[in-house]
């Protein structure tokens, strides 16, 4: 399909273009992907294909050692911006904004936003999802009766991770949030409901939603029942009368996530949201047991469908929704989670001023044969997933007066790959079979060379997909299905996009002995990172001597 068959209109230069400024019959549907770092809107075609697009970065804020902020402000205001961006190109190739059925919302999940529900305004900061500051409140919280039962209910562990111990953060620590809590005016989110509170209007409308697989990262909800569960709440001492909760609603649905209030698509309903994860394997069309992918972000992020039964993880991995349709079309994830995947390229470029575009990493890494004995273990937020080891630090050991950028080079982007076999093994033993290959996408699954690391790494086929942006795709499918005239199942969506050209398979190739020293050293490495944040208020207090 998608270029096999033939087209309803010409392309001019690989773009596609209306016949006499009409597409007869054609529809399209809108997606915004809310990252940690932009924000994109994509519009889409029937045949799942990107036809018009806009991207802007935002400011990151890092305030103090292990913080990381955003302004909610930010968030909403360029997303506005994308969306009267991507319009703007997608009318001036001969289109109609009607022709625009709906809106998918994809997202970075965990990020906490409070704002105050009588007014509509954002409070403070968003707290990231990387942010470690409650790492002294994660370590209160596991000594509190119950803190061995979290993980049965809601499939996470405690960590500094999901958005409950952010949450908790603000309303112990932070004065206008406190405030708003203790007045019962205090309204809590994450990044979709946020979005989908402002772009419906704010407080005017006041549709205060949230999806399942979102709604499944705050450690609020039952992985069971998707819905608050009590036993959680009282657990994080959160009173239900004193603070707003969205309404968990499934992924996709024609009416739940209310329609823009505002801007060149006035009217335009929002029909599906997940979180960014979640949405990338939609986007993959993993819609059966045993599919996983890779997402390279940021972060990054392995998700493994284990069916529509909840898989508890005895490994270290996180257990998720993976998608809600609704009408039983649920599915679970077992997931493993990287803090530092692409932010370590942009710790080389940005930090170190080894390149000057993220893109030229793999040319960097390339200038050398190996790694020259150096393995870089990129904690700068702790260790995720299957370590969860949040006293560590990034440490680069190996150094020698040999070693050059482009050792240091391949060891960030072998860091990621280790981590990854680390959680595929996990999944192996969760799961009782290994997997046979592995879809990945995001910004450094470009990198051929880092997408071959991977197979060697891992022993396993890797493939990569000739339209990348798998995540925003997602997002789109959820809106589609609940859309009528659009898609109408996920065997169509799956053949549709498989049966695309330009996908490209990076088979195991690699010295497997060879392999299994470095990943042996990779292991030592790892323990020996252990135990630099002795004392997160005395590493505070260094970070801001004078």
């Amino acid at each position: 399909m998608g270029e096999t068959r033939e087209s309803k209109r010409p392309r001019i230069n690989g773009d596609h273009v209306a016949v006499n400024g009409q597409a007869v019959d054609e529809w399209f549907i809108g997606s915004i992907d809310q990252g940690t770092t932009s924000t994109r809107f994509i519009i889409y075609d029937s045949r799942a294909d990107p036809v018009a697009s806009h991207q802007i970065e935002f400011t990151n804020h890092y305030p103090h050692s292990g913080w990381h902020d955003h302004d909610p402000v930010d968030l909403v205001s360029t997303t506005e911006k994308c969306i009267d961006k991507a319009t703007e190109q997608f009318v001036s190739k001969g289109y109609e904004t009607s022709q625009i059925k709906a809106i998918g919302i994809t997202n970075q999940r965990e990020t906490t936003i409070c704002w105050d529900k009588n007014t509509g305004e954002a409070l403070c900061h968003a707290v990231v999802w990387p942010d470690t500051r409650t790492k002294e409140l994660v370590r209160d919280l596991k000594e509190r009766p119950g803190a061995d039962k979290l993980l049965d209910l809601c499939g996470l562990p405690l960590s500094t991770y999901p958005s409950s111990v952010k949450l908790l953060w603000l309303i112990q620590n932070h004065t206008e949030v406190q405030k708003a809590y203790e007045e019962s005016r205090l309204a809590f989110g994450t990044v979709d409901s946020w979005l989908i509170y402002k772009l419906n209007g704010g407080k005017d409308k006041n549709v205060h939603v949230t999806d399942t697989t979102n709604a499944s990262r705050t450690m609020f909800m039952n992985l069971r029942t998707c819905q608050y569960d009590d036993e959680l709440l009282s657990f994080f001492g959160i009173d239900r009368a004193k603070i707003e909760l969205p309404k968990i609603v499934p992924s996709s649905h024609p009416e739940a996530f209310g329609t823009l209030a505002s801007g060149s698509l006035k009217g335009v309903r929002i029909a599906g949201c997940l979180g960014d994860q979640s949405s990338a394997l939609v986007g993959h069309c993993g819609f059966k047991p045993g599919h996983a992918k890779n997402t390279y972000g940021t972060g990054c992020f392995l998700l493994y469908n284990v069916g529509s039964e909840p898989v508890i993880s005895k490994y270290g991995l996180l257990s998720t929704v993976a998608y809600d349709f609704g009408d039983g079309q649920k599915a679970y994830a077992l997931e493993g989670s990287i803090a530092v995947a692409g932010s370590g390229v942009r710790f080389l470029m940005k930090n170190l001023g080894f390149i000057k575009e993220s893109s030229k990493v793999g040319e960097l890494a390339e200038t050398v044969s190996d790694n020259g004995g150096v393995v870089f273990v990129t904690a700068f937020s702790g260790l995720f997933a299957p370590y969860w080891i949040d006293d560590a630090k990034g440490t680069l050991f190996g150094l020698t007066q040999h070693t050059q950028q482009g050792h240091i080079a391949r060891a960030t982007l072998e860091a990621t790959c280790f981590q990854t076999r680390a959680i595929l093994e996990a999944m192996e033993k969760d799961s009782g079979h290994k997997l046979e290959c592995l879809a990945v996408d995001g910004g450094m699954s470009n990198s051929d060379i880092t997408m071959q690391t991977q197979a060697d790494i891992s022993t396993i086929r890797v493939e990569r997909p000739a339209m990348r942006e798998t995540t925003a795709l997602g997002a789109a499918i959820a809106a589609g299905l609940a859309t009528k005239g659009c898609w109408t199942s996920m065997p169509e969506l799956f053949e549709l996009t498989h049966n695309k050209a330009g996908r490209k398979n990076f088979e195991p190739v690699g010295n497997p002995k060879k392999v299994q020293i470095m990943y042996d050293r990779w292991e030592r490495a790892v323990e020996m990172s252990r135990g630099w944040v002795r004392n997160s208020k005395e590493e505070h207090n260094e970070a801001n001597w004078n």
